[in-house]
């Protein structure tokens, strides 16, 4: 369940917070990040597995992962700071994979399975096994009711059937969580994610109760940089608003990134508002005028990952506008050419997207919420005593909407309406890689013509992201205040026709 305080989201902020410490202070850095696994699990008593050995090693995958090494060799076990010469420079990136299975840490879930269990009441009437269209349900020795798996064609009118709920539907919950369908069973049973079918949305990664997914960082590369000297420049997603606790404004969380050593920090809400422009010209021009017969939103690296994978078709009615992550960068990088970009913000896919070769010269950092607050607590910020502000205004409502579920859709809707008084707008919006994956569908079909279509990866929107702090619907509910309190509605219609090099 999302923002719950866990002890897995416990385990990672240990993570996290102990290898800013050490990005930012350490002048023996190796020796200080072997001994992370033991400032974690500080006694020889396990709290979660059976041997504190395995608790260790498991935290210590953990620790390369967090500082964007890959995981060590099962075959080959290896200090935690094996290859840490290449990730110890400060304009490092890593490899693909992002999302990883920790071998270790996976408790090998049995996936789409149904099972008897003691529920069941030996009653007369039998309807499991009367419904079972392969015979698959039986009478056991104890008079409860067995499924033959092999028998079972898992289509689950028997637990439909059961009058006493009896009959459990056991799924993995990284699987269940995958709107894609990239999660498999390895030889031994543990979760396999297909990286030629992962969009990097990290569903799976928060849905897994043992915390055996986690996707690489990037905070260490990032802290080594601001240690340098580098002039490293903060852009900042929407979704911010509330992540770092009540009347936690905008302005405070300027002021502690620039009191942790960023030398500015931007609105990504910029760039929202020259997509919005955009892709509403995109609409009155193009799918108004019969040339495309949909326009598919831009924003979500997850979702435009998606279309393109799985419905090559569709690649020419994808929005060419840039997203808001990559506009801002460039205009940051225009006014600031020796900058650093780091994004910061809710989106693990956003990762992804960094690492494409048309992206890689302008973002050069991706941090999600979760990270940060990490960083925070390790350079001693608390915002329940922090009172420091700066004022930031870059963005209207419309690009600060963007961060939630039909938000994209909304404001280039509002913004057709006010440039392009006599053009009809029809919107579609999709929020969950399944739902996607369906709105796609329709659209190949010739459903959706002359619909502007939103697609969103996470349900809920960007707040719903894999890197949040807090619970949705109070992401969703902050944001929708800060929307509604901005003192500018829409961006000027000329935005558009900004040429970002």
């Amino acid at each position: 369940m999302r923002g719950l305080e866990t002890s897995v989201i416990k385990l990672r902020r240990k993570v996290f917070v102990e290898v800013a410490r050490a990005a930012f202070e350490s002048e023996n850095v190796a020796s200080d990040i072997e001994a992370i696994p033991y400032k974690i699990t500080p006694t020889e008593t396990p709290q979660y597995r059976e041997s504190i050995y395995r608790e260790r090693a498991i935290a210590s995958e953990r620790v390369r992962l967090a500082m964007g090494m890959s995981l060590n060799p099962q075959d080959k076990p290896a200090h935690i700071t094996n290859g840490l010469s290449a990730s110890n420079i400060s304009d490092n990136y890593y490899d693909p994979p992002l999302m990883q299975v920790i071998p270790s840490a996976c408790d090998r879930c049995e996936d789409n399975v149904y099972e008897v269990s003691d529920q069941c009441r030996k009653c007369v009437s039998r309807y499991c096994m009367t419904v079972c269209p392969k015979d698959a349900v039986s009478v056991g020795a104890d008079g409860r009711a067995e499924i033959d798996r092999e028998k079972c064609i898992k289509c689950g009118k028997c637990k439909s059937a059961c009058p006493y709920d009896a009959i459990a539907h056991k799924i993995r919950p990284c699987s269940e969580a995958c709107g894609v369908k990239a999660i498999k069973s390895d030889a031994l049973g543990r979760a396999h994610i297909d990286p030629d079918k992962c969009v990097g949305c990290g569903q799976c990664m928060v849905s897994c109760p043992f915390g055996a997914i986690a996707d690489k960082s990037q905070i260490f590369q990032l802290i080594r940089a601001i240690r340098k000297g580098d002039e490293v420049v903060a852009e900042v997603a929407p979704a911010v608003i509330g992540q770092f606790g009540q009347n936690v404004t905008l302005w405070k969380v300027k002021a502690a990134l620039k009191e942790i050593g960023f030398r500015e920090v931007y609105e990504v809400a910029h760039g929202a508002d020259v997509g919005a422009s955009t892709e509403a010209h995109h609409y009155a021009t193009e799918v108004a005028t019969g040339k495309l017969p949909f326009l598919l939103t831009s924003c979500c690296p997850a979702w435009s990952m998606l279309a393109k994978t799985r419905f090559p078709e569709t690649i020419d009615n994808i929005s060419n506008a840039l997203t808001p992550m990559v506009a801002t960068a460039r205009t940051i990088k225009q006014k600031r050419p020796n900058a650093r970009v780091v994004f910061i913000g809710p989106c693990a896919a956003k990762k992804l997207e960094a690492m494409r070769k048309s992206v890689r010269s302008d973002v050069d950092f991706v941090i999600t919420f979760e990270e940060l607050a990490a960083i925070f607590e390790a350079k001693g910020i608390d915002f329940k005593t922090f009172d420091k502000e700066e004022p930031i205004h870059d963005a209207t409502a419309a690009g600060r909407g963007y961060g939630v579920a039909g938000g994209v859709a909304s404001a280039i809707e509002t913004c057709v309406r006010e440039y392009y008084p006599d053009v009809e707008v029809k919107i579609e919006h999709a929020e969950g890689l399944e739902e996607c994956r369906k709105m796609l569908l329709l659209a190949k079909l010739g459903k959706k013509n002359g619909c502007l279509i939103e697609g969103m990866a996470c349900p809920g929107g960007c707040v719903a992201g894999a890197g949040v702090n807090v619970p949705v619907e109070k992401g969703a509910a902050e944001l929708k205040k800060f929307v509604n309190d901005s003192t500018k509605k829409l961006p000027e219609k000329e935005l558009y026709e900004i040429k970002l090099p």
